[in-house]
């Protein structure tokens, strides 16, 4: 049965725990959010969800939570933030101040304004709690991102203080496959899977299905589906796919409720949302026995016990945490042979967009120029209503291990983008009447780290159609590679904040099965953008459509291994033919639905040589060369 875990009746009793005289509250438990939002990407570099006043610069209404005092009295109160702007602006009027309240008294100390951009304990005043029941809320004062992690009432002394979720207890769920990461390649691996039989169960970290295509991040789908050599390919797809194309349009578009309808339909499929996997065990073999994840509200852990298990969390999270190998970065010319390749390698990747938009209202609109921004001009910035894929930042950083610096860096700068459209642009007057409407606050990310399997596509493959015997879903998309803009580019001379695209177009190539499955890890699949690629290579296989087929292909290979009792390898060494009938066959459920004639590229194959709309047709004429 598929369900989604909700445990709101719980709230007020499980958002804190005592040891003597000290509280500690973690954020994301809190009873009621008002406008903040639970933020879980980070939680492997800092430790704990936490919530964000996302307002677009505009307060948002309080978090508020309740708890118990055992004792009446004098506490300390501290609170665990940041100072997000600190890495770009030095003033202690950066972005996302915000105060607490408790017992309907706000504290007069500003928080959100300390340390230099590191998380940090900072006391937020003394207060007198009578024992019993007591509230605290947290306060947005400008709408700019402020953050907090945790609140923490105590008599005992100072920070750091211990966190410890270990009195929630521990559940387990067992099942044929577990698939982990709920975006396109893994919503496609567990209805494939579970429709040939399989009891699978798929976790997401997050409370909507779709990834990058869902509404929190708002990329369109890429490249062709449902073409040879295996044209049903792309059926389980085209079940949830959007109707409608387009990069930060309205979160309608993007169509969640059918990506959850498609899941929640399959009776084989257990659906876990709000569930962050951050450890694995693994027996001598190096064989997955279970992976584990904490919850993103209530911190409940929760084990996954399985026979196979896939990997779709883009990041390779699941084969990282169980010593797969993989790479991260640019290979060197000389190992792979590769045209585009540098000479020597580097760390160099493609970024993360925090895409926004902006609409017409009735009346004019404000947005501040703060001291924290960075101050744009007609020279760098951009007088546009929508900032679309080529907002991108952090190519040249770790991608994980700096990934919310990325991330700040991309609300900076649209941030900063908007103040001058509105203030300074030689275009402001058309601006009067407009106001954002949404930023992304989920990055969207497209490349980090490749887990290596028995076949290592490159671009010579690509390039030299040395097609494979094992070929599956087919890649269509050109070699599109991502660069930040220079200074003569941009005319910015900061740290770049949008990119240009080079690209190679293709004769469309079938995707090794060899790439699907981890070379030291028996039992890992692997679909999406942390399949076995080279940086180049990845620059044509990382589209989401192309990651939804190689997810029904990743499905149907693990039902390959269920009925032949054998590992991923097996099935191209000895199930082949069995494989290919699947890939043939396909597992759509039959009906019709929407095309999917958008945001498709022209192809060196003649019969895949119309793309989607005129203009995006006359636009790829011009930028693929």
């Amino acid at each position: 049965m598929s369900m989604k875990f909700a445990f709101t009746g719980f709230v007020a009793i499980l958002s804190l725990y005592v040891r003597s005289e000290t509280a500690y509250l973690e954020c994301e438990a809190f009873e009621a959010y008002g406008g903040w939002k639970n933020d879980t990407q980070f939680m492997d570099q800092m430790g704990s969800p936490y919530l964000i006043a996302h307002g677009l610069g505009r307060p948002v209404a309080d978090a508020t939570t309740s708890f118990q005092a055992c004792r009446g009295g004098t506490y300390d109160v501290w609170v665990r933030t940041k100072n997000w702007t600190a890495p770009w602006y030095g003033g202690n009027d950066g972005a996302g101040a915000f105060r607490l309240v408790v017992n309907g008294r706000m504290l007069p100390q500003r928080l959100g304004c300390q340390g230099r951009g590191e998380w940090l304990w900072t006391k937020a005043g003394v207060v007198d709690l009578p024992s019993g029941l007591n509230t605290v809320s947290l306060h947005d004062m400008d709408g700019f991102d402020g953050r907090c992690d945790a609140v923490v009432f105590t008599t005992d002394g100072e920070p750091p203080f211990e966190r410890s979720r270990e009195y929630l207890g521990v559940r387990t769920i067992s099942s044929d496959l577990c698939v982990v990461g709920g975006g396109i390649a893994g919503i496609c691996t567990a209805v494939s899977a579970a429709r040939l039989g399989m009891s699978v169960v798929l976790v997401n970290d997050r409370p909507v299905l779709g990834g990058n295509n869902s509404s929190e991040i708002r990329v369109h789908l890429g490249a062709w589906q449902n073409v040879k050599p295996y044209p049903r390919l792309g059926d389980v797809l085209a079940e949830f796919a959007p109707k409608r194309g387009g990069n930060a349009e309205s979160a309608a578009n993007y169509e969640d409720g059918l990506k959850l309808a498609v899941v929640q339909a399959e009776k084989n499929i257990r659906l876990c949302l709000d569930e962050h996997v951050n450890a694995v065990s693994t027996d001598a073999s190096n064989r997955i026995l279970q992976v584990t994840s904490a919850n993103t509200r209530m911190g409940r852990k929760t084990v996954y016990a399985a026979r196979w298990f896939a990997d779709c969390t883009g990041d390779g999270t699941v084969g990282c945490l169980a010593g797969a190998d993989y790479r991260m970065g640019r290979e060197a010319r000389g190992e792979t042979g590769e045209p585009w390749a540098p000479e020597r390698p580097d760390g160099l990747t493609m970024g993360a967009s925090v895409q926004w938009r902006a609409h017409e209202t009735l009346q004019p609109r404000v947005f501040p120029f703060c001291p924290w921004m960075i101050r744009l001009d007609d020279a760098n910035g951009l007088a546009q209503m929508k900032g679309d894929w080529d907002w991108e930042t952090g190519m040249g950083r770790d991608q994980i291990a700096e990934a919310e610096y990325i991330r700040d860096y991309g609300l900076l700068v649209a941030f900063s983008n908007w103040a001058y459209a509105k203030n300074f642009s030689a275009k402001r007057d058309v601006f009067r009447k407009c106001e954002l409407e949404w930023v992304a606050y989920v990055a969207g990310r497209r490349e980090s780290r490749r887990l290596l399997g028995d076949f290592i596509l490159s671009e010579r493959h690509i390039l030299e159609r040395d097609y494979q015997p094992d070929g599956t879903a087919t890649a269509t998309w050109t070699i599109d590679l991502h660069y930040p803009k220079t200074r003569e580019q941009s005319g910015f001379d900061g740290e770049p904040f949008r990119s240009n695209s080079e690209n190679k177009r293709i004769w469309p190539y079938p995707i090794p099965y060899r790439c699907l499955y981890s070379r030291n890890v028996p039992n890992l699949f692997m679909a999406g953008r942390d399949i076995s690629v080279t940086h180049v290579a990845l620059g044509t296989t990382r589209l989401m459509r192309t990651h939804g087929m190689l997810g029904e292909v990743v499905g149907m290979a693990a039902a390959v291994c269920k009925r032949n009792a054998c590992d991923p390898r097996d099935v191209y060494v000895n199930h082949w033919q069995e494989l290919r009938a699947l890939m043939s066959e396909g597992v759509g459920d039959g009906k019709n639905h929407s095309p999917q004639d958008y945001n498709r590229q022209r192809s060196l194959d003649p019969e895949l040589s119309h793309g989607g709309t005129a203009g995006q047709r006359v636009a790829e004429e011009e930028k693929v060369r």
